[in-house]
Protein backbone atom coordinates (compact mmCIF):
# COMPACT_ATOMS: atom_id res chain seq x y z
CA UNK A 1 0.00 0.00 0.00
CA UNK A 2 1.26 3.49 -0.64
CA UNK A 3 0.73 5.38 2.51
CA UNK A 4 1.62 9.05 3.34
CA UNK A 5 1.99 10.16 7.36
CA UNK A 6 2.02 13.64 7.77
CA UNK A 7 3.92 14.01 11.24
CA UNK A 8 5.80 11.34 10.47
CA UNK A 9 9.32 12.05 12.48
CA UNK A 10 7.71 12.98 15.37
CA UNK A 11 7.24 10.90 18.11
CA UNK A 12 4.10 8.75 17.06
CA UNK A 13 4.48 9.24 13.81
CA UNK A 14 8.00 7.90 13.58
CA UNK A 15 7.05 4.90 15.08
CA UNK A 16 4.13 4.61 12.88
CA UNK A 17 6.11 4.88 9.93
CA UNK A 18 8.42 2.28 11.12
CA UNK A 19 5.76 -0.48 11.81
CA UNK A 20 4.59 0.33 8.12
CA UNK A 21 7.91 -0.38 6.18
CA UNK A 22 8.22 -3.08 8.45
CA UNK A 23 4.83 -4.82 7.08
CA UNK A 24 6.25 -3.71 3.41
CA UNK A 25 3.88 -0.47 2.57
CA UNK A 26 5.53 2.14 0.19
CA UNK A 27 5.76 5.29 2.77
CA UNK A 28 6.02 8.85 2.12
CA UNK A 29 6.56 11.37 4.63
CA UNK A 30 5.65 15.07 5.49
CA UNK A 31 7.14 16.86 7.61
CA UNK A 32 8.41 20.14 8.74
CA UNK A 33 10.74 19.15 11.36
CA UNK A 34 9.82 22.11 13.54
CA UNK A 35 9.08 19.07 16.24
CA UNK A 36 10.12 16.18 14.07
CA UNK A 37 13.36 14.98 14.63
CA UNK A 38 15.35 13.62 11.50
CA UNK A 39 16.93 11.18 13.19
CA UNK A 40 13.56 9.59 13.99
CA UNK A 41 13.84 8.23 9.97
CA UNK A 42 17.29 7.09 10.09
CA UNK A 43 17.78 3.40 8.76
CA UNK A 44 13.98 4.07 7.17
CA UNK A 45 13.29 3.44 3.37
CA UNK A 46 11.02 6.27 3.18
CA UNK A 47 10.31 9.29 0.80
CA UNK A 48 10.52 12.88 2.70
CA UNK A 49 8.71 15.50 1.83
CA UNK A 50 9.55 18.71 3.71
CA UNK A 51 6.60 21.19 4.19
CA UNK A 52 4.61 22.87 6.26
CA UNK A 53 0.87 21.71 6.73
CA UNK A 54 -0.45 25.25 6.27
CA UNK A 55 0.66 25.38 2.67
CA UNK A 56 -1.69 23.36 0.17
CA UNK A 57 0.48 23.02 -2.61
CA UNK A 58 2.90 21.38 -0.20
CA UNK A 59 0.00 19.16 1.21
CA UNK A 60 -0.81 18.37 -2.42
CA UNK A 61 2.59 17.06 -3.55
CA UNK A 62 2.73 15.05 -0.91
CA UNK A 63 -0.60 13.14 -1.40
CA UNK A 64 -0.21 12.79 -5.08
CA UNK A 65 -0.49 9.27 -5.44
CA UNK A 66 -1.13 7.72 -2.50
CA UNK A 67 -3.68 5.51 -1.47
CA UNK A 68 -3.92 5.73 2.69
CA UNK A 69 -3.47 9.33 4.67
CA UNK A 70 -2.69 8.78 8.22
CA UNK A 71 -2.67 12.50 9.58
CA UNK A 72 -0.44 12.80 12.41
CA UNK A 73 0.73 16.51 11.77
CA UNK A 74 -0.11 18.73 14.36
CA UNK A 75 1.14 21.29 16.77
CA UNK A 76 0.87 19.58 20.37
CA UNK A 77 1.07 20.59 24.04
CA UNK A 78 -1.80 21.96 25.82
CA UNK A 79 0.35 24.37 27.21
CA UNK A 80 1.81 25.71 23.87
CA UNK A 81 -1.88 26.21 22.79
CA UNK A 82 -2.56 28.18 25.50
CA UNK A 83 0.54 30.27 24.90
CA UNK A 84 -0.63 31.00 21.26
CA UNK A 85 -3.79 29.98 20.65
CA UNK A 86 -3.21 31.28 16.65
CA UNK A 87 -0.61 28.74 15.48
CA UNK A 88 -2.48 26.23 17.26
CA UNK A 89 -5.52 26.61 15.20
CA UNK A 90 -3.46 27.56 12.20
CA UNK A 91 -2.05 24.14 12.00
CA UNK A 92 -3.97 21.79 13.86
CA UNK A 93 -7.43 22.94 11.72
CA UNK A 94 -6.11 24.63 8.93
CA UNK A 95 -3.88 21.91 7.84
CA UNK A 96 -6.08 19.68 8.24
CA UNK A 97 -8.28 21.28 5.95
CA UNK A 98 -5.88 20.99 3.36
CA UNK A 99 -4.77 17.52 4.01
CA UNK A 100 -8.37 16.68 3.91
CA UNK A 101 -8.69 19.07 0.80
CA UNK A 102 -5.76 17.26 -1.07
CA UNK A 103 -6.19 13.75 -0.24
CA UNK A 104 -9.94 14.87 -1.39
CA UNK A 105 -8.51 15.98 -5.12
CA UNK A 106 -6.47 13.18 -5.21
CA UNK A 107 -8.28 10.54 -4.90
CA UNK A 108 -7.25 9.41 -1.98
CA UNK A 109 -9.40 5.88 -0.16
CA UNK A 110 -9.09 6.69 3.80
CA UNK A 111 -7.97 9.06 5.70
CA UNK A 112 -7.11 8.65 9.69
CA UNK A 113 -7.18 11.43 11.48
CA UNK A 114 -5.20 11.33 15.23
CA UNK A 115 -7.04 13.56 17.54
CA UNK A 116 -6.88 13.66 21.22
CA UNK A 117 -8.52 12.71 24.30
CA UNK A 118 -8.17 16.78 25.11
CA UNK A 119 -12.01 16.98 22.79
CA UNK A 120 -13.52 15.97 26.53
CA UNK A 121 -12.21 17.95 28.68
CA UNK A 122 -12.59 17.35 32.17
CA UNK A 123 -15.70 14.79 31.38
CA UNK A 124 -18.02 13.80 34.32
CA UNK A 125 -18.55 10.27 33.06
CA UNK A 126 -15.70 7.80 33.31
CA UNK A 127 -14.54 5.59 31.83
CA UNK A 128 -14.95 8.27 28.62
CA UNK A 129 -17.32 7.03 25.63
CA UNK A 130 -17.13 7.79 22.18
CA UNK A 131 -20.87 9.18 23.07
CA UNK A 132 -20.07 11.51 25.32
CA UNK A 133 -20.56 15.26 24.11
CA UNK A 134 -17.09 17.10 23.70
CA UNK A 135 -16.60 19.65 26.10
CA UNK A 136 -12.85 21.47 25.35
CA UNK A 137 -11.24 23.60 27.68
CA UNK A 138 -7.90 24.19 25.90
CA UNK A 139 -7.44 25.91 22.80
CA UNK A 140 -5.69 22.79 21.36
CA UNK A 141 -8.76 20.54 22.00
CA UNK A 142 -10.86 23.21 20.34
CA UNK A 143 -8.58 23.25 17.49
CA UNK A 144 -8.57 19.15 17.68
CA UNK A 145 -12.12 18.91 17.97
CA UNK A 146 -13.02 21.57 14.73
CA UNK A 147 -10.57 19.35 12.55
CA UNK A 148 -12.48 16.22 13.46
CA UNK A 149 -15.61 17.64 12.28
CA UNK A 150 -13.73 18.49 9.35
CA UNK A 151 -13.23 15.07 8.58
CA UNK A 152 -16.20 13.54 9.38
CA UNK A 153 -18.42 16.44 7.34
CA UNK A 154 -15.78 15.28 4.24
CA UNK A 155 -16.67 11.46 4.79
CA UNK A 156 -20.57 12.65 4.31
CA UNK A 157 -20.50 15.28 1.59
CA UNK A 158 -17.96 13.39 -0.64
CA UNK A 159 -18.71 10.35 -2.04
CA UNK A 160 -16.35 7.36 -1.99
CA UNK A 161 -14.02 9.13 0.38
CA UNK A 162 -13.81 7.59 3.92
CA UNK A 163 -12.48 9.12 7.05
CA UNK A 164 -11.64 7.63 10.59
CA UNK A 165 -11.36 9.88 13.57
CA UNK A 166 -8.85 8.37 16.68
CA UNK A 167 -9.01 9.73 19.93
CA UNK A 168 -5.17 9.29 21.33
CA UNK A 169 -4.64 9.27 25.59
CA UNK A 170 -1.73 9.90 27.18
CA UNK A 171 0.54 8.32 24.69
CA UNK A 172 4.57 7.50 25.61
CA UNK A 173 7.40 5.40 24.22
CA UNK A 174 10.31 5.86 22.88
CA UNK A 175 11.40 8.63 20.15
CA UNK A 176 9.41 11.03 23.27
CA UNK A 177 12.07 13.67 23.92
CA UNK A 178 12.43 14.90 27.74
CA UNK A 179 13.96 17.97 26.70
CA UNK A 180 11.53 19.82 24.97
CA UNK A 181 9.89 23.07 26.61
CA UNK A 182 6.34 21.42 26.29
CA UNK A 183 7.65 17.46 26.81
CA UNK A 184 5.48 15.14 28.32
CA UNK A 185 5.47 13.73 31.61
CA UNK A 186 6.61 10.02 30.81
CA UNK A 187 9.81 11.05 29.66
CA UNK A 188 10.19 13.92 31.27
CA UNK A 189 10.17 11.93 34.80
CA UNK A 190 12.43 9.46 33.26
CA UNK A 191 15.20 11.32 32.24
CA UNK A 192 15.02 13.26 35.73
CA UNK A 193 14.78 10.38 38.31
CA UNK A 194 17.26 8.71 36.18
CA UNK A 195 19.63 11.98 36.41
CA UNK A 196 18.69 11.77 40.51
CA UNK A 197 16.70 15.21 39.96
CA UNK A 198 13.51 16.42 41.21
CA UNK A 199 10.20 15.48 39.19
CA UNK A 200 7.64 18.42 38.74
CA UNK A 201 4.47 17.61 39.45
CA UNK A 202 1.42 19.94 38.92
CA UNK A 203 -1.28 19.52 40.74
CA UNK A 204 -1.07 16.50 43.93
CA UNK A 205 -0.03 13.97 41.33
CA UNK A 206 -3.38 12.47 42.21
CA UNK A 207 -5.11 13.41 39.14
CA UNK A 208 -5.68 10.24 36.82
CA UNK A 209 -4.38 9.60 32.32
CA UNK A 210 -5.09 6.83 30.39
CA UNK A 211 -1.49 6.17 29.92
CA UNK A 212 -1.28 4.64 26.40
CA UNK A 213 1.97 2.86 25.08
CA UNK A 214 2.83 4.35 21.52
CA UNK A 215 3.02 0.66 20.13
CA UNK A 216 -0.23 -0.38 21.33
CA UNK A 217 -1.62 3.28 19.46
CA UNK A 218 0.60 1.86 16.29
CA UNK A 219 -1.30 -1.20 16.16
CA UNK A 220 -4.66 0.82 16.18
CA UNK A 221 -3.95 3.41 13.69
CA UNK A 222 -3.21 0.65 11.42
CA UNK A 223 -5.93 -1.59 11.84
CA UNK A 224 -8.13 2.00 11.22
CA UNK A 225 -7.16 2.07 7.26
CA UNK A 226 -8.54 -1.12 6.22
CA UNK A 227 -11.51 -2.02 9.18
CA UNK A 228 -14.80 -2.51 8.08
CA UNK A 229 -17.46 -0.37 8.88
CA UNK A 230 -14.60 2.36 10.57
CA UNK A 231 -15.65 5.02 8.26
CA UNK A 232 -17.23 8.24 9.67
CA UNK A 233 -16.51 7.10 13.22
CA UNK A 234 -14.45 8.23 15.95
CA UNK A 235 -12.38 5.49 18.20
CA UNK A 236 -11.04 5.81 21.64
CA UNK A 237 -7.40 4.76 21.28
CA UNK A 238 -5.93 3.65 24.89
CA UNK A 239 -4.99 1.05 27.42
CA UNK A 240 -8.93 1.53 28.63
CA UNK A 241 -6.99 1.72 32.32
CA UNK A 242 -6.29 5.00 34.51
CA UNK A 243 -3.12 5.34 36.46
CA UNK A 244 -2.22 8.81 38.79
CA UNK A 245 0.55 10.88 37.62
CA UNK A 246 2.05 9.87 41.60
CA UNK A 247 1.84 6.09 40.24
CA UNK A 248 3.67 6.64 37.35
CA UNK A 249 6.59 8.12 39.02
CA UNK A 250 6.70 5.62 41.47
CA UNK A 251 6.41 3.05 39.11
CA UNK A 252 9.59 4.83 37.00
CA UNK A 253 11.55 4.85 40.43
CA UNK A 254 10.84 0.95 40.61
CA UNK A 255 11.90 0.17 36.89
CA UNK A 256 15.01 2.17 37.11
CA UNK A 257 15.76 1.18 40.56
CA UNK A 258 16.40 4.57 41.61
CA UNK A 259 14.28 6.89 44.46
CA UNK A 260 11.76 9.73 43.43
CA UNK A 261 11.79 13.33 44.65
CA UNK A 262 8.75 15.09 43.59
CA UNK A 263 8.35 18.95 43.61
CA UNK A 264 4.73 19.95 43.66
CA UNK A 265 3.51 22.95 41.75
CA UNK A 266 0.01 24.58 41.23
CA UNK A 267 -2.17 23.16 37.97
CA UNK A 268 -1.52 24.53 35.18
CA UNK A 269 -4.36 26.56 32.99
CA UNK A 270 -6.11 23.97 30.40
CA UNK A 271 -5.29 20.61 32.70
CA UNK A 272 -7.84 18.38 32.94
CA UNK A 273 -8.58 15.87 36.21
CA UNK A 274 -8.99 12.80 35.23
CA UNK A 275 -8.90 10.65 31.61
CA UNK A 276 -10.04 7.81 31.26
CA UNK A 277 -11.45 5.84 27.91
CA UNK A 278 -14.19 3.28 27.40
CA UNK A 279 -12.52 1.73 24.17
CA UNK A 280 -14.79 -1.64 23.29
CA UNK A 281 -15.92 0.23 19.96
CA UNK A 282 -12.15 0.08 19.07
CA UNK A 283 -11.80 -3.07 19.94
CA UNK A 284 -15.31 -4.36 18.34
CA UNK A 285 -14.57 -2.61 15.28
CA UNK A 286 -11.09 -2.19 14.80
CA UNK A 287 -9.76 -5.47 16.28
CA UNK A 288 -7.94 -3.48 18.88
CA UNK A 289 -6.04 -4.93 21.84
CA UNK A 290 -3.53 -2.63 24.41
CA UNK A 291 -0.83 -5.63 24.15
CA UNK A 292 1.71 -3.56 25.89
CA UNK A 293 0.53 -2.60 29.81
CA UNK A 294 1.77 0.37 31.63
CA UNK A 295 4.88 -1.59 33.68
CA UNK A 296 6.19 -2.99 30.62
CA UNK A 297 5.97 0.35 28.00
CA UNK A 298 8.02 2.11 30.92
CA UNK A 299 10.04 -0.08 30.72
CA UNK A 300 10.75 0.03 27.46
CA UNK A 301 10.68 3.52 27.52
CA UNK A 302 13.30 4.26 30.05
CA UNK A 303 15.51 1.78 28.42
CA UNK A 304 15.36 3.77 24.86
CA UNK A 305 15.28 7.49 26.43
CA UNK A 306 18.73 6.66 28.49
CA UNK A 307 20.53 4.77 25.72
CA UNK A 308 19.86 8.44 23.41
CA UNK A 309 20.99 10.38 26.44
Amino acid sequence: MKALVTGGAGFIGSNLVGALVDRGDDVRVLDNFSTGNRANLEGLDVEVVEGELRSYERVHAAVRGIEVVYHLGALGSVPRSVQDPLTSNAVNVEGTLNVLLAARDEGVRRVIFSSSTSVYGSSRSLPTSESTPPDPISPYGVAKLAAERYCISFGRVYDSFETVVLRYFNVFGPRQSPYSQYAAVVPLFIAAVDQGEQVTIYGDGEQSRDFTYVGNVVDATIRAADAAGASGRTFNVAAGSPASVNHVAETIGVVLGKPVDRRFEPPRAGDIRDSWADISAAREVLGYEPRVDLTAGLERTAEAIIARV
